[in-house]
């Protein structure tokens, strides 16, 4: 089944680096906006037919995101196997760095955290089959088109999934409000695996115990914890600064 991709940005993005074909491209009439311009033109130089419509016609086709005047059409989402991220790992010659995502529910939410691992460079964001939001329209246009060259996994069982990793030699740290080590105290230059739970109930028991270690992010206000897009965005960029990526 084909996917929307909705907003200039991210229609922009997917043109330029995205992995999955595009289709066709349906812009709103009389938008000439310079972005919406740079679309035609890319769009006619790869072949991608355009079809000019009202913007009622486009809040028929995807009416959960607001579209900005432009939605594409793709082919569905391709998800990646973990093996070959592994096989891509052992083959490089940089520090392992993945995310999973233990039944992230909001769409916004996974597309944060993809636009931050596509900026620090993760390996791969790993999510599960069942119970969490895969790749969708409002999680693509949350990402500004980042969705389309992060490498997302889909796994059935997470704690499984944990194990896989540990035999690769990969250390595993989950995110928790009860922990005992401060975030910037933990050794986050190795290979490492991190993971953050859901919005509403953090990381599942059993996910916890597998984690090879847990850290905190302290919280020094009245609310007991950040978003979760937020913890990802400090932890991720933690990891940049104990390795001294430049």
């Amino acid at each position: 089944m084909s996917e929307y991709i909705v907003g200039r940005n991210p229609v922009i993005e997917h043109l330029q680096r995205g992995t999955q074909a595009i289709e066709k491209i349906w812009i709103a009439e009389g938008n000439t906006r310079s972005r919406i311009q740079q679309i035609v033109i890319m769009a006619e130089k790869a072949g991608v037919p355009i079809q000019h419509c009202t913007r009622r016609e486009l809040d028929r086709l995807e009416p959960s995101v607001p579209h900005q005047g432009v939605i594409a059409l793709v082919t569905p989402t391709r998800y990646n196997d973990l093996s070959s991220i592994l096989a891509k790992i052992e083959r490089g010659e940089h520090n392992a760095l993945l995310v999973i995502l233990d039944n992230i529910q909001d769409p916004r939410n996974l597309g944060a955290i993809l636009r931050t691992a596509e900026a620090v460079n993760a390996d791969a964001v790993i999510i599960p089959k069942n119970r969490a939001v895969g790749i969708t329209a409002a999680v693509h246009k949350a990402s500004a088109g980042a969705s389309t060259s992060v490498p997302v996994v889909k796994v059935t069982n997470v704690a499984h999934t944990i194990d896989t990793l540990k035999d690769a030699g990969i250390w595993v740290a989950g995110a928790a409000e009860k922990a005992s080590c401060l975030y910037t105290d933990a050794d986050l230059s190795v290979p490492l695996c991190l993971v953050l739970g859901s919005e509403g109930k953090g990381i599942r028991r059993l996910v916890k115990q597998k984690c090879d270690y847990l850290v905190y992010l302290p919280m020094l206000g009245n609310i007991d914890s950040l978003n979760v897009s937020v913890a990802a965005g400090v932890l991720l960029y933690e990891v940049i600064r104990q390795r001294d990526v430049n």
